[in-house]
Parts: structure tokens; C-alpha cells; sequence
């Protein structure tokens, strides 16, 4: 049986950009992300900082759930 592939993170966050209603404009506006790093992370041409990650996972409300649990041995 095949696993499940998960999606990775970045396509999540454009999901999310894109589940939000509001237009990258008003994202770049509300969160202080430039808007063109904002397009080109979108686009999948350049990463965000940690800093812009932040804001718009704070501005999105996203929580990262953890796929996998952690591994005890040697606990």
C-alpha cells in the first residue's frame, strides 16, 4: 500500500493565501510583507524570511500540526 504524500509547507501557506479571500495586496498591507517578496514566494520563484513567515502565519491563524510523533528511545 502506498503512503499518503503529504503536501509540503509552502504550497499549505499559498492554500492558505488562497483560502483567506483577501487579495495578496491586502495581505502585503495588513502584514507588513512587502508584496512583491509576497508574489514571489507564490509564485515559487524565493523563500520569506522568518520574520514574514511569522507574519502571515499569525495573520492566516495557522497552527502547524505535527505529522509524526516524536521518537522515545532512549527516553
Amino acid at each position: 500500500m502506498a503512503k499518503k504524500k503529504t503536501k509540503k509547507m509552502t504550497d499549505q501557506l499559498r492554500q492558505a493565501i488562497d483560502d483567506c479571500g483577501l487579495t495578496r495586496y491586502e495581505i502585503s498591507k495588513q502584514t507588513g510583507i512587502d508584496e512583491s517578496a509576497l508574489a514571489k514566494f507564490y509564485n515559487g520563484h524565493r523563500g520569506l524570511s522568518m520574520k514574514a513567515l511569522n507574519a502571515l502565519g499569525e495573520f492566516l491563524e495557522l497552527t502547524i500540526h505535527l505529522g509524526r510523533k516524536p521518537d522515545n528511545k532512549g527516553s
